[in-house]
């Protein structure tokens, strides 16, 4: 079991890559990845958890790219990742994730939205999960 000190900071240009390598290995949106919306959870020298605020052309903010290395879950990072960047934007705040994670994300206050509440961006991201079989759901918070 780890017993490191666990700390959550803003990302620097040296976490671009295990940034990148959780983001992949977790089969999250490997696209918008730049380091500076970042925050990331380390456990002693190891970055052992990542999350971002991804910023839309269209105005709207997304919760997104949040993973937990596997070894680490079930701990709390993944909460401390939402609630940090959760304090950092005004909201609202949309995401999109898998059905099964809806209970996890209504703990912050989330909710499920349907099509006619999307955002343009969001409303064709459920297009295309229907589309091809994915059980992706969109959800918005509002302070």
């Amino acid at each position: 079991m780890q017993t490191e000190e666990i700390r959550l900071r803003p990302a620097r240009p040296e976490d671009q890559i295990i940034i990148r390598r959780l983001v992949c290995q977790a089969r999250l949106n490997p696209f918008d990845l730049h380091w500076s919306r970042f925050q990331v959870i380390e456990a002693g020298e190891q970055v052992v958890g990542v999350g971002q605020i991804r910023h839309h052309g269209d105005g709207t903010r997304e919760l997104a790219s949040l993973v937990v290395d596997p070894a680490w879950r079930g701990r709390g990072l993944g909460s401390i990742l939402v609630r940090a960047l959760m304090a950092q934007e005004p909201g609202p705040l949309y995401l999109v994730c898998r059905r099964e994670l809806e209970g996890f994300y209504q703990r912050f206050g989330f909710q499920r939205i349907s099509g006619q509440e999307m955002p343009p961006r969001f409303r064709w991201i459920d297009r295309m999960a229907r589309l091809f079989g994915r059980s992706w759901i969109v959800m918005r918070w509002v302070p």
